[in-house]
This record gives structure tokens, C-alpha cells and sequence, in this order.
């Protein structure tokens, strides 16, 4: 070998260069074998679905295959996923339907809708992205002219999309009969509180701080200001409740990483001080552990 080749390779830093290549080889090998090999799937039916667009709303209708009760049933999805979820069999959804089809029980039509990966329905207001509010209200009519009349509408919205079912739910009180709310994102502080209180909100809820801004960046690309903030926030929503307000099934993990499990608990306590008939399921969990035997009876009962 000659001598150059041999003098380069006495030196400590090339050997340096060899061990930490060797290290990320391991690591990248050992990621690779530890990870999930597959997932726990559910044993269900799927239902028979249908998709369709109106503007810039999107949705799938599902008929299950034993047959539907006459309700619909619109479901609102969490972040990052579509309206395609409803058959996920590593899902939820997949969770309820199998339930359902347990009991022998008649489940409503579902209608999944989704407005993209993202999104709030905020009343319209200052800012450009808000309205959907009234654009999903406006589109109605048009889906149930596919799905015919219901004798009931029901909501269900987990994360985001329980959020976003409590907006809806709350704010047209006429037009729907039951909430069903899976740690949806509702939180005692504003969005437009000092930066200081947002910090003391994240080490008492134990929310994660990416998670807890990211919440703060969504609500901030809807809504201008607070008096926007307390048109849609849950907690100032439910103080206008009355025999009118729909029944609310609420519910969320004491270790939701979001930091949603204080405002959660919180409306449902007022529901129940306004004499709101209220479900609530404190769950020992994280983010959307959800109870699914009492949500399927909820939504059927």
C-alpha cells in the first residue's frame, strides 16, 4: 500500500469519518427493524360509498350494507386526512362500523366532508379564508338531494373536525340534533393572549409546544381578532344554549398532546350548567382516545 494511502488513514479524523458512517448504518438498519411491521386492522363491512364535489367542498356518502336508519350523519375529519376515512379499517370509523354491525344496529348515512387537509369553519370575517361556515350551511340542500331527507342530522368531528362540529352544531342550533365531539380543540385561553399566557396554558395542560402552535397558526389564518375568536370559540358558543342546542356526546384523554383535555372538560360542565343533555367521556389516554361502544350508541339511540 503506498505510504500516502497509509498516512491518510493513521489519521484520527478519517477514522472519526469511518466510525460515525458505520453508527448511522446501524442506526438507519436497527430503525428499520424495530419499526411497526404491519397494523392492527378492524373486521368490518365496508360501507357502500359514493363521492362527489360541490365548489370547493368535498364528500363521500356511505350507506352501510345492513341498512340505514334514516338519519345522516355528517362527519367532519381531523388533520391531515379526507373524506375517504370513513373505510379506513385501521381507523376509528372502521372502530364504529364494526360495532354497528355487531349489534345488528341500523347506523344513519354518513356523509364525510372535507374542505382539504386543513381547514376551520369561521364564520365569514376579515380574513380572506374564512366563510366556510356559510358556504357548508349553502351546500347542504344539494347533498341531501343524494341522500334524501333525514329524520335527524347528527355530527361527529374528531381533532380539527371536533372543533369544527361544535362550531357548526352551536352556531345552527335549528339544523342539527346531536354533537358528537372526540377531542375536539377547545381551549379556556385565546389565540390572541400574550405569548406568556400561551406558555403557562402549555406547561399546565402538558401540551406539546409545536402542537399547541400549530393550532395557533391554523386559528390565526381564519380568524382577524378576538372578537372573531369568540364567535367560534366553544366555550363562548355554549353560553348561548337553549332548548334548542343539540345533544353533545364529548370526549378526551387526560394526556391529549394537543392540550385539549382543560376546555373540553370545561364545556361540558357549562352544557350541563345550561341544561344541555351532555355525554361526557373523560378517557385515561392521548389525542382522540375515544370510547367507541358509547359513541356508537349515542349516534343510534
Amino acid at each position: 500500500m503506498p505510504a500516502r494511502v497509509l498516512s491518510i488513514l493513521r489519521r484520527p479524523v478519517v477514522w472519526g469519518v469511518v466510525a460515525l458512517v458505520v453508527v448511522l448504518l446501524l442506526h438507519n438498519a436497527w430503525s428499520r427493524l424495530t419499526r411497526p411491521w404491519g397494523a392492527q386492522a378492524v373486521d368490518f363491512r365496508p360501507a357502500a360509498e359514493t363521492c362527489g364535489a360541490s365548489g370547493a367542498l368535498r364528500y363521500c356518502i356511505y350507506r352501510a350494507a345492513q341498512g340505514t336508519n334514516g338519519d345522516v350523519l355528517y362527519h367532519l375529519h381531523g388533520r391531515s386526512l379526507d373524506e375517504r376515512i370513513w373505510n379506513d379499517d385501521t381507523y376509528l370509523t372502521g372502530m364504529l362500523q364494526a360495532q354497528w354491525q355487531g349489534r345488528g344496529a341500523l347506523p344513519p348515512t354518513v356523509v364525510t366532508l372535507s374542505y382539504g387537509s386543513t381547514w376551520l369553519l369561521a364564520p365569514r370575517g376579515q380574513r380572506p379564508e374564512s366563510g366556510l361556515l356559510e358556504d357548508l350551511m349553502a351546500r347542504l340542500p344539494d347533498i341531501e338531494a343524494r341522500t334524501g331527507a333525514p329524520r335527524r342530522r347528527l355530527l361527529m368531528g374528531e381533532s380539527m373536525g371536533g372543533l369544527n362540529v361544535l362550531i357548526a352544531g352551536l352556531s345552527e342550533p335549528r339544523t342539527f340534533n346531536k354533537i358528537a365531539a372526540l377531542c375536539p380543540g377547545v381551549y379556556v385561553d385565546s389565540p390572541f393572549d400574550p405569548l406568556t399566557t400561551m406558555r403557562a396554558a402549555i406547561e399546565r395542560t402538558g401540551a406539546n409546544p409545536k402542537m399547541a402552535f400549530g393550532i395557533w397558526l391554523l386559528v390565526r389564518t381564519y380568524i382577524a381578532d378576538e372578537a372573531e375568536w369568540r364567535r367560534i370559540s366553544p366555550l363562548s358558543l355554549i353560553e348561548r344554549a337553549g332548548p334548542d342546542t343539540p345533544a353533545l356526546y364529548i370526549s378526551n384523554g387526560l394526556y391529549d398532546a394537543y392540550g385539549n383535555y382543560e376546555g373540553t372538560r370545561l364545556l361540558a360542565e357549562r352544557a350541563v350548567e345550561r341544561g344541555v343533555r351532555t355525554e361526557w367521556r373523560p378517557l385515561y389516554g392521548g389525542h382522540c382516545a375515544t370510547d367507541i361502544a358509547s359513541l356508537a350508541s349515542f349516534l343510534v339511540d
